[in-house]
């Protein structure tokens, strides 16, 4: 046993500068052995020199792994399924990843009888919350060691020299042109914090964006999809099957050609302050304009504004970290249970940031019936003369109030 009480503690690793600093870190201060975990969840860039950078830090145990398909499969679609959006803008992109990462944390630590798991999450944001509050639920007992949390290297002058001091690889040309944001990036988005945005006035720079063309030069021309939905998920696209991770990266691309996904947003941190970010989201754009326009179609009217009601709720228990409570398990049971008439095609175009609904139509399960819909002759399958009673039901309270106020 270590005189910090840690024998071993998985650490999610990225294989950039403060991770490989945290890694050195936690052999130090804790004395104990260190496993590093790196996931690709689609950041867009190259996850498997992190175990070089392990393997030279002296690291045994190194796991990178590819969960792309998990993460689109079993976290974004589901959370789509329930219409989720934050604050009526954020459609939760940096919130969805944590669950699945503090999942893997726990089920490594048990793997190679780690006492402790690790992040490299700050002391003023969310995802030390999301991280924490996920790993407590899937083991109660674990310990969680954050670094940003106990040490005292709170700038970046500060771990530049903490790295040369103990001989931490920097790579100086990659530092100087470094971006100057704060960048998260996965399968559903790509975030910007930091630098001018923390100005709420400042306009992002158009050179920020990485993943979408600016509205003004997207193609003049209109690009059409067809979606085909099943159980409330898209499941091909223009009539070709897709798995759900090779959906978002082709809606992704798609979108971002059309310029697509683009936000800007002052949002309510759950730690308490007010923080602003940027956010490229082309594939969850669509994906939330396609799915209402399905749901319009196949979905009864109070199963739909139940949703609608409970949906502000839900997507509260994904910002702060509640992927894994009860309450979020429960309320995902009643979503996935209306989802099972979600079938059918949303035609979408895609038009200068804009997502168009072109289209819907369900074979098997719409509840749009033109012969009662129609302007024209109906030939009876409604009869007009039922809405003056109705009107007049829904009237009477109204009217009894009426009377006793003149």
């Amino acid at each position: 046993m270590s005189k910090s009480g840690v024998n071993k503690v998985v650490l999610a690793y990225s294989g950039g500068l403060d991770t490989s600093i945290i890694l050195k870190w936690l052999s130090d201060v804790y004395d104990c052995e260190v496993v590093t975990f790196t996931a690709d969840i689609g950041q867009g860039e190259e996850v498997e020199p992190a175990r070089a950078k392990a393997q030279a830090m002296g690291i045994k145990e190194i796991y990178v792994e590819d969960l792309r398909e998990e993460f689109a499969r079993d976290f974004v679609f589901p959370m789509f399924r329930a219409n989720a959006i934050y604050e009526g803008e954020y459609l939760l992109g940096t919130s969805i990843a944590r669950p699945l990462i503090s999942k893997r944390l726990i089920e490594i630590a048990n793997e190679t009888g780690a006492d402790a798991i690790s992040h490299g999450a700050t002391g003023k944001g969310n995802d030390q919350v999301r991280f924490e509050l996920g790993a407590y639920a899937l083991k109660p007992d674990v310990r969680v060691i954050a670094p940003w949390r106990e040490w005292d290297l709170l700038s970046r002058e500060k771990l530049m020299k903490y790295a040369e001091d103990n001989g931490i690889e920097i790579d100086y040309a990659k530092q100087g042109k470094k971006s100057p944001y704060s960048m998260d990036a996965n399968l559903l988005h790509i975030s910007y914090e930091g630098d001018i945005l923390e100005d709420p006035w400042a306009q992002p720079e158009e050179d920020m964006w990485r993943w979408s063309v600016s509205p003004e030069n997207a193609p003049d021309e209109p690009t059409f999809l067809e979606l085909k939905y099943e159980n409330g998920d898209i499941v091909a696209i223009n009539g070709e099957a897709m798995s759900a991770a090779t959906v978002m990266e082709y809606l992704n691309r798609v979108g971002g050609e059309n310029g697509v996904g683009r936000d800007d947003i002052v949002e309510n941190r759950f730690v308490g302050m007010k923080s602003r970010g940027c956010y490229e989201t082309p594939a969850g754009t669509i994906m939330l304009k396609a799915h209402r326009a399905m749901e319009s179609l196949t979905l009864d009217r109070e199963a739909g504004h139940l949703k609608d009601e409970l949906m502000p709720k839900y997507a509260e228990m994904v910002y702060n970290g509640f992927w894994w409570s009860p309450e979020r398990i429960a309320l995902q049971a009643l979503i996935d249970e209306t989802q099972k008439t979600v079938n059918g095609d949303v035609r979408i175009k895609l038009y200068k940031g804009n997502v168009i609904t072109a289209g819907r139509r369900s074979d098997s399960n719409s509840l749009f019936d033109e012969s009662i819909a129609t302007f024209e002759d109906d030939g009876g399958a409604y009869d007009q003369k039922d809405a003056e009673g109705f009107i007049k039901l829904n009237a009477l309270r109204l009217r009894v109030g009426a009377r006793r106020n003149t």
